[in-house]
């Protein structure tokens, strides 16, 4: 099972084909020695690159990977991490759901002290903010990286056309470009990806690190029979994915693609992974794990994608 290594899009940083993120989980499911114990499952199978965000689990998620990685003392060169920025952990008019320059700046700092980093790797704006000038975000996004508090930055979630945007002002100014965009890509979720984007690959090189390839859990399965107990749709806040993943419809696709994976002798999970792998834009697929043998049986995915032939793929479109 060897990792594979992508650009992010056009910049020369390689991230792992598979990758590990801590929505969800670090927090509400994951702390202390459970954490760590995912994290170096993870890295020990060659993953480098790590997603956060500011918001995830209120700050706490940036201080749970923070100390696990101090305690498993990994060299700072080896690993790639990120952290996300918009909705604010602090209840104040200029720090909830902005992209403004006072927000930003300040934002960063917040998260290098969570982590306990002296610098990111990947910063993105999570979300785009109609009403901050987007040549203040950009401009925001290129003090960062230029003061070595991050490397590249990126959106998440954002219009092809507001992308351009941005990607034209960094441009026209000699600023720091975005370098990648984080969208939710699986297969019941492709337009964006597949579509919309579809110009950005070449025009400006867009790199993708996708989230979600599971759909909230939805196409691994578990949910062909009802919601089993432990299931993050049981978890408090969390009933909006409930209707999502207990749709009938959803769910008889789940289980026609669960005849190609019983075929292939895999599971859906590591069939739907490897799916989102095999679309060449992708640098790469956010997994997220709440045990180790959940880390292991994602990267399991790595044997699949070579697997997933022309006819095999066609056969999958046939079902989504």
């Amino acid at each position: 099972m060897e990792m594979q290594y992508r650009r992010l899009g056009r910049s020369g940083l390689k991230v792992s084909v598979l990758s590990f993120g801590s929505w969800v989980s670090f927090g509400p499911q994951l702390a202390g020695g459970s954490a760590r114990d995912c994290l170096a499952a993870a890295y020990d199978a060659g993953v480098n690159f790590f997603d956060n965000a500011e918001v995830y689990a209120g700050g706490r998620s940036e201080s749970i990977m923070g100390e696990a990685i101090a305690e498993l003392g990994w060299p700072r060169y080896s690993y790639v991490i990120s952290s996300k920025f918009f909705w604010g952990i602090e209840g104040s008019v200029n720090t909830r759901n902005t992209l403004n320059r006072k927000y930003l700046i300040h934002a960063v700092d917040g998260s290098l002290r969570r982590l306990g980093l002296d610098f990111l790797d990947l910063i993105f704006c999570h979300r785009p903010d109609p009403e901050t000038p987007i040549e203040e975000t950009v401009r925001a996004m290129h003090e960062i990286i230029t003061s070595g508090r991050a490397h590249y930055w990126g959106t998440s979630e954002w219009s092809a056309a507001t992308i351009i945007e941005a990607w034209d002002i960094a441009d026209r100014n000699h600023l720091h470009k975005p370098v990648m965009e984080q969208p939710q890509y699986n297969l019941f979720e492709r337009d964006k990806v597949e579509r919309e984007f579809a110009p950005l690959y070449e025009r400006i090189g867009l790199g993708l690190t996708t989230w979600s390839p599971l759909a909230s859990g939805l196409l691994t399965g578990k949910y062909i029979n009802g919601v089993p107990a432990e299931s993050r749709a049981n978890l408090p806040g969390y009933g909006w994915l409930k209707d999502d993943v207990t749709n009938a419809d959803a769910n008889r696709r789940v289980r026609e693609l669960g005849v190609i994976a019983d075929e292939l002798g895999v599971s859906l999970a590591q069939l739907s992974i490897a799916w989102c792998a095999s679309n060449p834009h992708v640098s790469t697929v956010i997994t997220g794990a709440s045990r180790v043998e959940q880390v292991r049986e994602n990267l399991g995915a790595l044997d699949v994608i070579d697997r997933l032939t022309p006819d095999i793929l066609k056969r999958i479109d046939a079902i989504f």
